[in-house]
């Protein structure tokens, strides 16, 4: 099944992989697509991965996390996007932009300006065991600009020819900061009750479905749980997964909403280095495809073939997501498509990520693939 074609509304992809979102702090400065990122995407698009989800694209600047993050809450980025998803149409793979909005987690950025992070709640700097920073809650206001500002988004992605748009709502950023008790603190409708918190992702998918038409697919990378206790349980996760596949979201890629204090509480777990420790979000997976009738598709420590395959016939996910692995292997869905049944040779050290923090582009530490 992992190299079929399969539909995701108007959209169909060559095969069953997908490039989950992966930020690169390669753009240009200013947030404009990079000539690296040209030959990131194209090595991805001829390493036949069938569906290549792009890196953040910031919706609008308060929610910028990095000058290294590309762009799309202005018309001038689009050429370079349009360049972008042609270099990737002309290997046969499909390309979907995500858009982003950090929420509190640009507060690093906007300290260096002199703003306030926004958020769903103040937030002095400590007061969260879970988030070093702090924040100020968004007036009705400015949630109703970012709101319109992914609708915008979603529209210029379409004009500029990516197939598809992935809604964030997942890792810590401002949908997950919504979506959590832990850090919605909110008395009034967009927070307390499960219906109030996930209201700015209904309104965000309704702004977002309006600029692109009916038939363009909108799907959600969605945090249906925290990484620790007493935050976002997942019961309240999969009902969120529920209601959204219900309005028409066309696929829904199940991850984890805030991080806990290490990387064992993140959605990039370490040390996936045995088949046992693959697959870590499979359970929810199978739960969320249980009760949904959108597509779903699994991310999280996949590094087996057969164990993909395993996923898939057993009508857990409908696609399997890596990140990781395709970092330090572009072509290895390639490998694959050709015979070679090997495992992933990634082995989760996170060095990828903590080179990111520096801000470094992407890449894998550990040097060429032998």
């Amino acid at each position: 099944m992992l190299f079929t074609p399969f539909a995701i509304g108007g959209l169909t992809t060559k095969n069953r992989f997908v490039r989950s979102a992966t930020y690169d702090g390669g753009a240009d400065p200013g947030g404009f697509v990079s000539d690296w990122q040209m030959d990131l995407y194209t090595a991805l698009a001829r390493g036949e991965v069938g569906l290549i989800v792009s890196g953040i694209f910031n919706v609008d600047s308060p929610g910028k996390i990095s000058p290294s993050q590309n762009s799309i809450h202005r018309d001038h980025y689009m050429e370079g996007l349009a360049r972008l998803t042609d270099a990737v149409h002309q290997h046969g793979s499909k390309i979907a932009v995500q858009l982003f909005h950090g929420g509190r987690e640009a507060f690093r950025r906007r300290a260096a300006l002199g703003q306030p992070a926004l958020g769903p709640s103040d937030l002095e700097p400590g007061q969260d065991p879970y988030f070093k920073g702090g924040a100020k809650a968004m007036t009705d206001e400015e949630i109703e600009a970012a709101i319109e500002a992914f609708g915008k988004a979603a529209a210029r992605a379409k004009k500029a020819g990516a197939d598809a748009v992935q809604i964030h709502g997942a890792h810590a950023y401002l949908l997950a900061q919504f979506l959590s008790p832990q850090s919605n603190k909110r008395k009034d409708k967009w927070g307390g009750s499960l219906g109030n918190r996930l209201r700015l992702h209904k309104r965000i998918y309704a702004s977002v479905r309006k600029a692109v038409g009916s038939n363009y697919p909108v799907m959600i990378k969605l945090g249906v749980a925290d990484g620790f206790a007493h935050g976002l349980e997942f019961e309240e996760g999969l009902q969120a997964a529920m209601e959204l596949a219900d309005m028409g979201c066309d696929a829904i890629e199940v991850s984890q909403g805030l991080r806990g204090r290490d990387d064992t509480q993140a959605e990039f777990r370490p040390r996936i280095v045995k088949r046992e420790r693959e697959a870590y979000f499979r359970e929810w997976c199978r739960q969320v495809k249980a009760r949904v009738s959108a597509p779903v598709i699994m991310v999280g420590g996949l590094r087996t073939r057969d164990l993909m395959e395993e996923v898939l016939n057993s009508g857990h996910a409908d696609l399997v997501a890596l990140c990781r692995p395709l970092i330090r292997e572009p072509d290895l869905v390639a490998s694959w498509c050709a015979g070679k049944d090997r495992r992933a040779t990634c082995v989760s050290c996170n060095g990828c990520f903590d080179l990111i923090l520096t801000g470094a582009r992407l890449a894998c530490v550990l040097g060429e693939n032998d």
